[in-house]
């Protein structure tokens, strides 16, 4: 590890740092492992600092208790006498992008000076991607497969063109409704010109948008969406799955969902809770941070045309 005591990785935990988030669990607990497991690690590596171990060369009592004194410590600095040096108190961690309760895959934190950037990634509203599957033939009241079932229908009439038809058109209406919103004619240079920009935001932050919408797996009744899309939550993309079912004539229900991107961070870069430690937390921090200093020009460039 290039950092070799406990205040030098204190001062390296500074950025980002990007997590898998498994399902039916919360991002506040994700975030309060994390910090123990941060300050646990950094306190047994000031702990090991005092407990070196003792070897002693001779057999001399006179000589052996004069070798113990000679390697004793101040005991002002302890960690038995002082407590714990790094509280959880003291470490500040702010999450970039929040997913819900069944929602899997790519979470990013902001660590210490990080929460800036964490809440420069929010507020710039970059795009995501989800890998959504479901079953079509049932409908819940939850709209997941956690719920009751309260209707069964036919699927069996559902053919891929059928289905890709469907999703083409509400991608479609979801970019007409974008430009609609910014007051620009979808025939004009302006749009043009835009459009070749790259995604266009909407002005209301709380509006969910698709950029993008596929099925890239359809063995009956069970299908797999990948979304591109922004302002999103996870009712919306519940509720999603259920109007694609009611639109192709039948009901269909959410079985799972999966983040596989968050601006320019993807599962790759997503470290696992068992893999949490000082030495791959601080690795998985010189990643994303080399990552975010790669793309910053763009996402200044983003920041300035949202305004």
């Amino acid at each position: 590890m290039v950092a070799q005591n406990a205040a030098a990785m204190w001062n390296a935990l500074r950025g980002i740092v990007c997590v898998y988030k498994p399902a039916e669990a919360s991002v506040r607990k994700l975030r309060r492992d994390l910090i123990m497991k941060i300050c646990k690690g950094l306190n047994e590596v000031d702990e090991n600092q005092y407990y070196r171990p003792f070897k002693p060369h001779t057999s001399n009592a006179t000589e052996l208790i004069q070798q113990s004194v000679d390697r004793s410590v101040d005991l002002r600095d302890h960690p038995l006498v002082y407590g714990p040096k790094f509280d959880e108190l003291d470490l500040s961690l702010s999450w970039s992008n929040f997913l819900g309760w069944n929602t899997s895959g790519v979470l990013l934190f902001g660590l210490r000076s990080g929460t800036q950037s964490a809440r420069y990634i929010r507020e710039n509203r970059s795009s995501r991607a989800y890998r959504i599957k479901g079953v079509f033939g049932q409908a819940t009241d939850t709209g997941f497969k956690n719920g009751k079932v309260v209707e069964r229908s036919t699927w069996r009439h559902i053919k891929p063109f059928h289905f890709d038809k469907i999703l083409s058109a509400m991608q479609a209406a979801h970019q007409k409704k974008m430009f609609e919103m910014s007051g620009i004619d979808m025939q004009s240079q302006l749009a043009y010109e835009l459009a070749a920009q790259g995604p266009i935001r909407p002005i209301n932050s709380k509006l969910p948008i698709i950029y993008g919408i596929k099925c890239i797996d359809y063995e009956g009744p069970e299908f797999t969406l990948e979304i591109q899309c922004i302002n999103e939550y996870e009712t919306y993309l519940v509720g999603l799955i259920h109007e694609i079912g009611v639109r192709l004539h039948s009901t269909a229900h959410c079985t799972a969902i999966k983040c596989i991107r968050h601006s320019y961070f993807n599962l790759d870069h997503a470290l696992l809770s068992r893999h949490w430690d000082l030495k791959n937390i601080l690795q998985n921090i010189r990643m994303c941070n080399r990552i975010l200093a790669e793309n910053e020009h763009v996402l200044k460039q983003t920041s300035i045309a949202l305004r």
